[in-house]
């Protein structure tokens, strides 16, 4: 995407310009910039701000907007349908790109929106440069100041649509905080700095570029009074700053990175008119990445075929198939189905954790005699619910597995595309590393269970360590999670053949997470639970 359609690069009022031949002012200094362009201009001295970092959500007078989460961009075997939309804002220091960002994202009536700053990516300093630093003579302002290779990383992540963690950047103590903040992809990106447009590899991840254009004066006005109310720093150190580094930066590595933008917008947040614009244009990118879901094709996708190897049911012995006899009874009252659903998700856990890697292990016994056994070959086990009725698994795991750990996925599904979507998300550190149990008591279109392996592998984890585990699932459900995900080990209790018009499983058990919570099922319920939290 080069520019709005409809539009040449000329200046409209004085109020916006857009940039779709890649002209522009001024000549590229930096090694690290595209070929510049001359153009015969004089350079403008203009530029934008160095923001906080980012709130997990945003809220305004209409409507929550979450930046650390994604809808499903998967299509129904698994695979990315199209990455997210990536807005790059330039600008030099103060000039307004945080405001700029901020009404776009309130204009686009996204739900999933990530802000990502480029001064969380400010290189480490030495002790040498914090003295500098301290003093007010290190040049944030630089491009060397940067640390590119790890910022084009997690921008490439993110617009894959990966979690990702970054670095929380300190301006009073010049230093990276220990704790990082994970962040989950998203609908829209939007990318903002200083610097945003003097990389090569960052500028082939940006869909969209717009340079924010603020009079020089209100720049240094905007810096003084952040610098010295936010940051600690006293007005003769802002000001020797600006002088020394700032300004002097921006007329050599900023200002002619303009030529590069697809859109400029003077005046920064003010100008509404070219916000409108921009969002009108994303929409439309939006609208053309949109994926709906069939359902109907995805049931009918795998009739007649064999059930996947990747399968495991639990041998239907008498004792087995008479507590499905009583939780699939509709008579049964709810202490009854508690008491016998336990019982069954017992048994699942233990034949789930049979499927896991074993080596040999000796041990001594009392009697001085060795013994050949086996003992668990991975570094952990963690266990990951799918919101609600998944969570009445975790005491099952819990009983058997001593210490291990708990994650938990709530996914909802949109009424007006029928996907499912990521709403909540808490996983331990490092599950990357883990053989992961990913629980959900009841699978029917396999959905739910296809957004929650395909919200584990954004995390790294590895796709033959994710065992799904379910009371009850459907053929067509198995299949279209097998087929997804090859390597996912499946483990359930039953199988039945059936979904009806509603997608609900047939003959089925009923909505699984009213049954055992005692809560009365709307009228549109669903085998798949994508209820609020039940604590």
């Amino acid at each position: 995407m080069n520019s709005l359609p409809g539009y040449s690069g000329a200046r409209i009022s004085g109020c916006w310009t857009l940039r779709s031949d890649g002209s522009g002012g001024g000549e590229g200094s930096l090694d690290r910039l595209l070929p510049s362009v001359s153009t015969g201009l004089s350079p403008r001295k203009r530029t934008t701000s160095q923001c906080k970092s980012e709130p997990p959500l945003l809220r305004t007078s209409k409507r929550t907007i979450y930046t650390a989460g994604r809808p499903p961009w998967y299509n129904e075997h698994g695979t990315q349908s199209k990455e997210a939309f990536v807005i790059g804002l330039c600008g030099g220091s103060a000039s307004g790109k945080t405001t700029v960002a901020r009404k776009i994202i309130e204009a686009l009536d996204v739900p999933w929106v990530v802000l990502l700053s480029m001064d969380s990516f400010y290189k480490v300093l030495s002790p040498e440069e914090q003295t500098l630093a301290a003093s007010n003579d290190y040049n944030f302002d630089h491009p060397d100041a940067f640390d590119f290779d790890l910022l084009t990383h997690t921008l490439r992540k993110l617009k894959q649509g990966k979690s990702v963690k970054i670095p929380v950047y300190d301006f009073t103590t010049h230093g990276r905080q220990k704790e990082w903040k994970t962040v989950y992809g998203a609908s829209v990106i939007i990318f903002e700095g200083i610097m945003a447009f003097a990389d090569k590899a960052l500028l082939q991840l940006l869909d969209m570029k717009i340079f924010v254009d603020t009079d020089s004066d209100i720049r240094l006005v905007r810096r003084l009074r952040r610098d010295i109310s936010e940051r600690g720093r006293d007005i003769e150190g802002v000001i020797k700053q600006y002088n020394k580094f700032v300004k002097p930066a921006f007329e050599q590595y900023i200002e002619p990175t303009m030529r590069l933008a697809d859109i400029v917008v003077p005046r920064g947040g003010g100008n509404m008119v070219a916000i409108d614009l921009i969002v009108q244009h994303v929409h439309s990118q939006l609208e053309e990445r949109k994926l709906r879901w069939d359902m109907a094709a995805l049931a009918s996708a795998h009739q007649a075929q064999p059930l996947p190897q990747t399968l495991s049911v639990l041998e239907s012995t008498p004792q087995v198939r008479g507590m499905h006899t009583i939780i699939r009874n509709k008579e049964t009252s709810r202490d009854e189905f508690i008491f016998y659903s336990k019982r069954l998700m017992r048994l699942l856990i233990e034949r789930a954790l049979s499927f896991l890697p074993s080596q040999v292990h000796v041990v001594q016994t009392p009697q001085g005699e060795d013994y050949e056994g086996r003992t668990f070959h991975g570094k952990r086990i963690t266990g990951v619910s799918i919101l609600r009725a998944g969570e009445t698994m975790e005491p099952a795991l819990r009983a058997v597995c001593k210490d291990v750990r708990i994650g938990k996925i709530l996914i909802q599904t949109n009424q007006d595309t029928g996907e499912p979507e990521l709403h909540y998300l808490r996983l331990p550190k490092d599950i990357s590393e883990d053989h992961v149990i990913l629980m959900d008591c009841t699978v029917s279109t396999g959905a739910a269970a296809m957004m929650a392996v395909r919200v584990l592998l954004d995390h790294d984890v590895q796709e033959d360590k994710i065992l799904l585990v379910s009371l009850l699932m459907a053929e067509m459900g198995v299949h279209s999670v097998a087929y997804a995900f090859p390597q996912v080990k499946i483990i359930t209790t039953a199988v039945d053949k059936k979904v009806n018009d509603l997608f609900h499983i047939i003959p089925g058990i009923g909505n699984f997470g009213d049954r055992y919570f005692g809560t009365d099922a709307p009228p549109d319920w669903s085998d798949e639970e994508m209820d609020e939290p039940s604590y």
